[in-house]
């Protein structure tokens, strides 16, 4: 299998399995889907927190206002009595007003919390150092454990409004936000390699060659960015390492002027006469008055 390490920009992303056969259309289609699997892995991730802290998220009208103007305009929140979680809640206001207060207990809290470590877990880029490829079916792993922790802690559901309700139905509304930036739509997607954009329509032997053992670098960008910046010849870790030969070589050039200093004949171990005169009680004499 010829095995993808996926950047965008100089960042790591994730390792993918394809073979040298495959169709670009496919693998490009393929890329896209984790890539953009693993940003909703992490925007549930980030949300399931604020979860577990404040309660479901109020209704868009009710959102940043106080509790004074929610009485003064008579608003109500319709889905406060039904989303009530397991065990019993416990209220945190939201200093933001973004959501309700009502949490869950730490005995529920603590089942999302753990289950937010386990999905990231399953996505993070240190699977790239661990050698890991990841596949869409540990994407569907990753957000079906995370919408069964949901479920045992609020089993009435979330509100139609709540962004993680939404997320797990694909009605996010991501416009105007900085995730919006992140996401590649598949067919404005390019998959680059050694400074050239490896084109839809060819095969990845048309690129690479047919050796299934390959394992190359590629950059995942939206059309129209250009060319992205080219791989270094030296990795951080591989100039870190040069620096630390170059270093360990000149301490040992100075090691070795040091021993070429003829300095230790002026010593008195040195001195080839030391034994003839000690016989002939000769040493330690010293002139000049005492």
């Amino acid at each position: 299998m010829v095995q993808l390490h996926v950047k965008r920009g100089d960042e790591s992303q994730f390792l993918f399995n394809t073979s040298t056969d495959a169709p670009l259309e496919t693998v490009v289609q393929q890329v896209t889907a984790i890539y953009n699997g693993r940003l909703k892995v992490d925007r549930i991730c980030s949300e399931i927190p604020e979860l577990a802290d404040h309660g479901v998220t109020l209704p868009p009208n009710m959102q940043g206002l106080t509790d004074e103007q929610i009485v003064e305009l008579k608003l109500k929140d319709e889905w406060e009595e039904r989303c009530i979680p397991s065990g019993g809640e416990v209220f945190r206001k939201d200093e933001i007003g973004r959501r309700n207060g009502h949490a869950p207990n730490d005995k529920m809290k603590d089942v999302l919390m753990k289950t937010v470590e386990e999905a990231k877990a399953l996505i993070c880029k240190k699977q790239v150092q661990a050698n890991v490829c990841v596949t869409m079916e540990m994407i569907k792993e990753a957000l079906d454990q995370l919408r069964g922790a949901v479920m045992i802690v609020y089993p009435m559901g979330l509100p139609p409004h709540d962004p993680i309700r939404m997320e797990f139905e694909e009605q996010e509304d991501l416009s105007g936000t900085q995730a919006s930036l992140q996401v590649i739509a598949e067919d404005e997607c390019q998959l680059w390699w050694a400074g050239k954009e490896m084109q839809r329509g060819k095969k990845l032997q048309d690129y690479i060659g047919k050796n299934e053992k390959t394992k190359l670098v590629v950059k995942i960008q939206k059309k129209g960015q250009g060319a992205p910046a080219r791989e270094p010849l030296v990795t951080d870790e591989q100039h870190k390492q040069m620096m630390l030969h170059q270093y360990r070589r000149q301490e040992e050039l100075k090691k070795l002027e040091e021993a070429d200093d003829d300095s230790y004949l002026d010593s008195e171990w040195s001195n080839r006469q030391a034994l003839k005169r000690q016989f002939q009680g000769l040493t330690n004499i010293k002139w000049g008055p005492r």
